[in-house]
Protein backbone atom coordinates (compact mmCIF):
# COMPACT_ATOMS: atom_id res chain seq x y z
CA UNK A 1 0.00 0.00 0.00
CA UNK A 2 1.10 3.55 -0.62
CA UNK A 3 3.84 4.85 1.62
CA UNK A 4 3.90 8.58 2.20
CA UNK A 5 7.50 9.54 1.56
CA UNK A 6 9.44 11.88 3.82
CA UNK A 7 10.35 14.29 1.05
CA UNK A 8 8.99 17.60 -0.13
CA UNK A 9 6.59 17.40 -3.09
CA UNK A 10 7.65 19.27 -6.20
CA UNK A 11 5.39 21.42 -8.32
CA UNK A 12 3.65 19.32 -10.92
CA UNK A 13 3.76 21.95 -13.60
CA UNK A 14 7.47 22.58 -13.24
CA UNK A 15 9.49 23.60 -16.24
CA UNK A 16 10.78 20.09 -16.84
CA UNK A 17 7.26 18.87 -17.58
CA UNK A 18 5.82 21.98 -19.15
CA UNK A 19 6.60 20.78 -22.65
CA UNK A 20 4.51 17.70 -22.09
CA UNK A 21 1.42 19.71 -21.33
CA UNK A 22 0.92 20.64 -24.97
CA UNK A 23 1.14 17.05 -26.18
CA UNK A 24 -1.91 15.55 -24.60
CA UNK A 25 -4.96 16.25 -22.52
CA UNK A 26 -6.98 14.12 -20.23
CA UNK A 27 -10.16 12.80 -21.75
CA UNK A 28 -13.31 12.93 -19.68
CA UNK A 29 -13.62 10.04 -17.24
CA UNK A 30 -15.90 8.99 -14.44
CA UNK A 31 -15.62 6.56 -11.58
CA UNK A 32 -17.95 4.17 -13.38
CA UNK A 33 -16.99 4.36 -17.02
CA UNK A 34 -15.69 0.79 -16.97
CA UNK A 35 -18.82 -1.01 -15.79
CA UNK A 36 -20.74 -3.46 -17.89
CA UNK A 37 -18.38 -3.82 -20.84
CA UNK A 38 -17.47 -7.15 -22.36
CA UNK A 39 -14.44 -8.92 -20.81
CA UNK A 40 -11.19 -7.97 -22.51
CA UNK A 41 -8.69 -10.40 -23.91
CA UNK A 42 -5.64 -10.06 -21.66
CA UNK A 43 -3.49 -11.86 -24.18
CA UNK A 44 -4.09 -9.12 -26.72
CA UNK A 45 -2.02 -6.01 -26.36
CA UNK A 46 -0.16 -7.10 -23.24
CA UNK A 47 2.93 -8.77 -24.63
CA UNK A 48 6.18 -6.88 -24.96
CA UNK A 49 6.55 -5.01 -28.22
CA UNK A 50 9.68 -6.98 -29.03
CA UNK A 51 7.90 -10.30 -28.54
CA UNK A 52 11.07 -11.72 -27.02
CA UNK A 53 10.23 -11.44 -23.33
CA UNK A 54 10.65 -14.68 -21.41
CA UNK A 55 7.96 -13.61 -18.95
CA UNK A 56 4.62 -11.88 -19.40
CA UNK A 57 5.50 -8.28 -20.15
CA UNK A 58 2.53 -5.89 -20.37
CA UNK A 59 3.10 -3.33 -23.06
CA UNK A 60 2.95 0.46 -22.50
CA UNK A 61 -0.56 1.81 -22.20
CA UNK A 62 -2.13 -1.43 -20.91
CA UNK A 63 -5.13 -0.52 -18.77
CA UNK A 64 -5.38 -1.91 -15.23
CA UNK A 65 -7.27 -2.01 -11.96
CA UNK A 66 -5.63 -1.90 -8.53
CA UNK A 67 -7.75 -2.97 -5.56
CA UNK A 68 -6.21 -3.98 -2.24
CA UNK A 69 -9.20 -3.87 0.13
CA UNK A 70 -12.67 -5.32 0.03
CA UNK A 71 -14.22 -7.97 -2.18
CA UNK A 72 -12.66 -7.65 -5.61
CA UNK A 73 -14.96 -5.92 -8.08
CA UNK A 74 -14.46 -8.05 -11.17
CA UNK A 75 -16.65 -5.89 -13.43
CA UNK A 76 -13.99 -3.32 -14.35
CA UNK A 77 -13.29 -3.73 -18.05
CA UNK A 78 -9.49 -3.89 -18.04
CA UNK A 79 -7.03 -6.65 -18.99
CA UNK A 80 -4.93 -6.48 -15.79
CA UNK A 81 -5.92 -6.68 -12.13
CA UNK A 82 -3.56 -6.08 -9.18
CA UNK A 83 -4.94 -7.53 -5.92
CA UNK A 84 -3.71 -8.60 -2.49
CA UNK A 85 -1.99 -11.97 -2.55
CA UNK A 86 -2.87 -13.03 0.98
CA UNK A 87 -6.45 -11.80 1.03
CA UNK A 88 -7.60 -13.40 -2.23
CA UNK A 89 -8.04 -17.06 -3.00
CA UNK A 90 -7.14 -19.17 -5.99
CA UNK A 91 -10.82 -19.05 -6.92
CA UNK A 92 -10.71 -15.25 -7.23
CA UNK A 93 -7.65 -15.49 -9.47
CA UNK A 94 -9.23 -18.25 -11.54
CA UNK A 95 -12.40 -16.22 -11.95
CA UNK A 96 -10.43 -13.25 -13.26
CA UNK A 97 -8.56 -15.55 -15.64
CA UNK A 98 -11.88 -16.86 -16.94
CA UNK A 99 -12.74 -13.25 -17.80
CA UNK A 100 -9.51 -12.92 -19.75
CA UNK A 101 -7.55 -10.95 -17.17
CA UNK A 102 -3.94 -11.19 -16.08
CA UNK A 103 -3.63 -11.01 -12.29
CA UNK A 104 -0.82 -9.43 -10.26
CA UNK A 105 -0.13 -10.54 -6.68
CA UNK A 106 0.47 -7.67 -4.24
CA UNK A 107 3.04 -8.65 -1.60
CA UNK A 108 5.07 -6.43 0.70
CA UNK A 109 8.71 -7.47 0.44
CA UNK A 110 10.22 -4.61 2.43
CA UNK A 111 8.04 -4.51 5.51
CA UNK A 112 6.83 -6.78 8.29
CA UNK A 113 3.04 -6.83 8.66
CA UNK A 114 1.85 -8.14 11.99
CA UNK A 115 -1.53 -9.33 10.68
CA UNK A 116 -0.19 -11.66 7.98
CA UNK A 117 -0.36 -15.41 8.60
CA UNK A 118 3.43 -15.77 8.32
CA UNK A 119 4.22 -12.94 10.78
CA UNK A 120 5.59 -15.42 13.33
CA UNK A 121 8.28 -16.52 10.88
CA UNK A 122 10.10 -13.17 10.96
CA UNK A 123 12.88 -13.01 13.58
CA UNK A 124 13.00 -9.94 15.80
CA UNK A 125 16.47 -8.94 14.61
CA UNK A 126 15.25 -8.11 11.10
CA UNK A 127 12.41 -5.86 12.30
CA UNK A 128 13.16 -2.15 12.16
CA UNK A 129 11.36 1.13 12.63
CA UNK A 130 7.60 1.39 12.14
CA UNK A 131 6.29 2.69 8.86
CA UNK A 132 4.83 6.15 9.27
CA UNK A 133 1.02 6.13 9.25
CA UNK A 134 0.77 2.36 8.75
CA UNK A 135 -0.06 0.63 12.03
CA UNK A 136 1.36 -2.85 12.50
CA UNK A 137 4.17 -2.50 9.94
CA UNK A 138 7.91 -2.30 10.41
CA UNK A 139 10.73 -1.97 7.92
CA UNK A 140 12.83 -5.06 7.29
CA UNK A 141 16.60 -5.26 7.38
CA UNK A 142 17.05 -6.02 3.71
CA UNK A 143 20.73 -6.73 4.25
CA UNK A 144 19.75 -10.04 5.86
CA UNK A 145 19.34 -11.84 2.55
CA UNK A 146 19.83 -15.29 4.07
CA UNK A 147 16.92 -14.69 6.45
CA UNK A 148 14.53 -12.92 4.11
CA UNK A 149 15.09 -14.98 0.96
CA UNK A 150 13.23 -18.10 2.17
CA UNK A 151 10.45 -15.97 3.65
CA UNK A 152 9.88 -14.12 0.38
CA UNK A 153 10.25 -17.35 -1.59
CA UNK A 154 7.42 -18.86 0.46
CA UNK A 155 5.23 -15.82 -0.25
CA UNK A 156 5.94 -16.03 -3.96
CA UNK A 157 5.22 -19.78 -3.87
CA UNK A 158 1.80 -18.89 -2.46
CA UNK A 159 1.20 -16.47 -5.34
CA UNK A 160 2.25 -19.09 -7.88
CA UNK A 161 0.10 -21.79 -6.28
CA UNK A 162 -2.94 -19.49 -6.42
CA UNK A 163 -2.33 -18.99 -10.13
CA UNK A 164 -1.18 -15.37 -10.18
CA UNK A 165 0.72 -14.19 -13.25
CA UNK A 166 2.99 -11.63 -11.63
CA UNK A 167 4.22 -10.04 -8.40
CA UNK A 168 3.86 -6.44 -7.25
CA UNK A 169 6.53 -6.28 -4.53
CA UNK A 170 5.90 -3.31 -2.24
CA UNK A 171 8.29 -1.23 -0.14
CA UNK A 172 11.34 -1.57 -2.34
CA UNK A 173 12.90 1.71 -1.25
CA UNK A 174 13.70 1.25 2.45
CA UNK A 175 17.07 2.92 2.01
CA UNK A 176 15.50 6.36 1.48
CA UNK A 177 13.19 5.97 4.49
CA UNK A 178 13.78 5.96 8.24
CA UNK A 179 14.03 2.19 8.42
CA UNK A 180 16.02 1.90 11.63
CA UNK A 181 18.92 0.39 9.69
CA UNK A 182 21.92 2.04 7.95
CA UNK A 183 20.82 0.93 4.49
CA UNK A 184 22.47 2.03 1.26
CA UNK A 185 21.30 2.09 -2.32
CA UNK A 186 23.59 -0.86 -3.02
CA UNK A 187 21.85 -2.81 -0.25
CA UNK A 188 18.52 -2.03 -1.86
CA UNK A 189 19.67 -2.97 -5.35
CA UNK A 190 21.00 -6.32 -4.12
CA UNK A 191 17.73 -7.07 -2.36
CA UNK A 192 15.56 -6.00 -5.28
CA UNK A 193 17.59 -8.12 -7.69
CA UNK A 194 16.99 -11.08 -5.38
CA UNK A 195 13.26 -10.32 -5.46
CA UNK A 196 13.24 -10.30 -9.26
CA UNK A 197 15.11 -13.60 -9.35
CA UNK A 198 12.72 -15.25 -6.87
CA UNK A 199 9.72 -14.24 -8.96
CA UNK A 200 11.23 -15.36 -12.25
CA UNK A 201 12.34 -18.69 -10.77
CA UNK A 202 8.64 -19.37 -10.18
CA UNK A 203 7.61 -18.35 -13.68
CA UNK A 204 6.11 -15.09 -12.43
CA UNK A 205 6.58 -11.66 -13.91
CA UNK A 206 7.61 -8.94 -11.48
CA UNK A 207 7.26 -5.17 -11.32
CA UNK A 208 9.52 -2.52 -9.86
CA UNK A 209 7.42 -0.66 -7.28
CA UNK A 210 8.31 3.03 -7.00
CA UNK A 211 12.11 3.11 -6.50
CA UNK A 212 12.48 5.75 -9.20
CA UNK A 213 16.17 6.26 -8.45
CA UNK A 214 16.81 2.57 -9.16
CA UNK A 215 15.21 2.41 -12.60
CA UNK A 216 18.41 2.73 -14.61
CA UNK A 217 19.99 -0.22 -12.80
CA UNK A 218 16.89 -2.43 -12.67
CA UNK A 219 14.79 -1.80 -15.78
CA UNK A 220 16.24 -4.80 -17.58
CA UNK A 221 15.44 -7.17 -14.67
CA UNK A 222 11.82 -6.17 -14.12
CA UNK A 223 8.90 -6.75 -16.47
CA UNK A 224 6.87 -3.63 -15.69
CA UNK A 225 6.77 -0.77 -13.18
CA UNK A 226 4.19 0.24 -10.58
CA UNK A 227 4.46 3.89 -9.66
CA UNK A 228 2.64 6.13 -7.23
CA UNK A 229 2.51 9.90 -7.58
CA UNK A 230 5.30 10.52 -10.05
CA UNK A 231 3.36 13.53 -11.33
CA UNK A 232 2.89 14.90 -7.80
CA UNK A 233 6.63 14.59 -7.21
CA UNK A 234 7.56 15.70 -10.73
CA UNK A 235 9.58 12.56 -11.42
CA UNK A 236 7.69 10.68 -14.13
CA UNK A 237 10.67 11.09 -16.45
CA UNK A 238 12.63 8.80 -14.13
CA UNK A 239 10.24 5.92 -14.82
CA UNK A 240 10.09 6.48 -18.59
CA UNK A 241 12.93 3.97 -19.33
CA UNK A 242 10.37 1.21 -18.77
CA UNK A 243 8.27 2.61 -21.59
CA UNK A 244 11.34 2.86 -23.80
CA UNK A 245 11.99 -0.83 -23.07
CA UNK A 246 8.46 -1.76 -24.18
CA UNK A 247 7.20 -2.33 -20.63
CA UNK A 248 4.10 -0.88 -18.98
CA UNK A 249 4.20 1.71 -16.23
CA UNK A 250 1.13 1.14 -14.04
CA UNK A 251 0.68 4.54 -12.43
CA UNK A 252 -1.65 6.14 -9.87
CA UNK A 253 -2.10 9.54 -8.30
CA UNK A 254 -3.98 10.33 -5.11
CA UNK A 255 -3.79 14.07 -4.52
CA UNK A 256 -3.95 15.48 -8.06
CA UNK A 257 -6.96 15.56 -10.36
CA UNK A 258 -6.95 13.82 -13.73
CA UNK A 259 -6.93 17.25 -15.36
CA UNK A 260 -3.62 17.91 -13.61
CA UNK A 261 -1.74 14.64 -14.15
CA UNK A 262 -3.13 13.15 -17.36
CA UNK A 263 -1.50 15.79 -19.61
CA UNK A 264 1.81 14.77 -18.05
CA UNK A 265 1.48 10.98 -18.18
CA UNK A 266 -0.57 10.40 -21.33
CA UNK A 267 2.21 11.59 -23.66
CA UNK A 268 4.52 9.16 -21.86
CA UNK A 269 2.04 6.30 -22.48
CA UNK A 270 1.70 5.50 -18.79
CA UNK A 271 -1.28 3.45 -17.60
CA UNK A 272 -2.60 6.15 -15.28
CA UNK A 273 -5.55 6.44 -12.96
CA UNK A 274 -6.73 8.34 -9.90
CA UNK A 275 -7.32 6.21 -6.80
CA UNK A 276 -8.37 6.62 -3.19
CA UNK A 277 -5.61 6.23 -0.62
CA UNK A 278 -7.10 3.00 0.73
CA UNK A 279 -7.08 1.46 -2.76
CA UNK A 280 -10.66 0.28 -2.85
CA UNK A 281 -12.42 -0.45 -6.14
CA UNK A 282 -13.03 3.20 -7.11
CA UNK A 283 -10.97 4.54 -10.00
CA UNK A 284 -10.96 7.39 -12.47
CA UNK A 285 -8.88 7.19 -15.62
CA UNK A 286 -7.51 9.61 -18.19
Amino acid sequence: MRRRMSRTPLTVLAASTAALLTLGACSSATATEDRGAAPPDAAAGTEAASGTAEFWTPEPGTDWQWQLIGTVDTSVDVPVYDIDGFDNSAAVVSGLHEQGRKVICYISVGSFEDWRPDAGDFPEEVLGAPLDEWEGEQWLDIRALDVLEPLMAARFDMCAEKGFDAIEPDNMDAYINDSGFPLTKDDQLAYNRMIADLAHERGLSVGLKNGVDQVTELVDLFDFAVNEECAYYNECHKVAPFIEAGKAVFHVEYELTTDEFCPVTQPLNFSSMLKNWDLDAWRETC
